[in-house]
This record gives C-alpha cells, structure tokens and sequence, in this order.
C-alpha cells in the first residue's frame, strides 16, 4: 500500500514541511521545516537579508511565499544542495518529536508519496509523474531512526553481558 500525504490537517499531515513541529538546527529555532528551509536558499546569496523575515514569518505558509519569490537571488550551491538541506531538516524533525516519529516507523515498509498536485519535484504531481523526493527523503529517515534504534537495542544487550 502507498501512503499518500500532503496536508496538515490530512492522515499522515505530520509528513507535510508545514506541519507545527519546530527544529533546532546550528543554535537556531526554527517553527516548521518549511521555515528552515526556505531560508536555507538565502545562505550566503546577496539576499541573505530575507532570512529573518522567513524566521518570523507567522506560518509556513507566508515562510514559503517569501522563499519562492523570484525576484530574489538564490545561494549558488542552491539546486545542489537543496535535497541535502532538506534531508537534514526532516531528519531532526522525526528525532526531535517522539510522537510523530513513532507515526513514520509505524507506516512499516510502505511507500510515502506527498501527494501535491503542483510539485513534480519534491511530490508526485497531478499526474503522478513526479519525483517524490520529500518522500523519498522521509523513507531514508524512515530507515536511518530504524537502524540507529536497532543499533542501541544491539549495544544495550551486549553492554548488560
């Protein structure tokens, strides 16, 4: 079975970049990873002066807006690094927020898919054509939290030997 996601307030709306579980990354709160991540595109860019705006921006929604205009100049690296910067945000979402990690390890081997029907890059599009690589992402974190907590179990057994 494919879990499809997209918004909050949907089954799975914990996987959605907008969802209300903030992360602590390099000393910085951060509200949603959409907060973080649309601020991640100014990092060293002559735009960087956008980056508290994004911050305090009040939803993800207005964070996002910010982030997608076109009229400001990205960081260089931006579509090199974007999945890495991604990678990493959704990763300490699901460490740090006990609750919907155990909802990820829950969905077992299934396929996620964030259902948008605009994004062919980070979701599956209209179409269903699309890349799917914010699922692609969480199903590595799905196997990283997996590994890591079999490892502990494993040093745990073999500490109480």
């Amino acid at each position: 079975m494919t879990i499809y996601f997209y918004k909050v307030w949907q089954p799975y709306g914990c996987f959605s970049n907008f969802s209300p579980h903030g992360i602590q990354i390099q000393g910085t709160y951060w509200s949603t990873v959409e907060h973080y991540y649309q601020a991640q595109k100014f990092v060293g860019s002559v735009d960087a002066v956008i980056i508290p705006a994004i911050h305090a921006a009040p939803t993800p929604e207005e964070a996002a807006a910010l982030g997608r205009c076109s009229t400001r100049q990205l960081r260089p690296d931006w579509q090199v690094a974007k999945t890495q910067v991604m990678r990493e945000a959704v990763l300490k979402k699901f460490l740090t927020h006990a609750d919907i990690r155990e909802i990820l390890l829950n969905t077992g081997n299934e396929i996620l898919v964030e259902n948008s029907p605009t994004d062919y890059f980070w979701g599956c599009g209209a179409k269903i054509t699309g890349q799917n690589h914010l699922g692609k992402i969480l199903m590595s974190v799905r196997e990283e939290i997996r590994q890591s907590l079999l490892l502990s179990v494993i040093t745990a057994d073999c500490a109480s030997e």
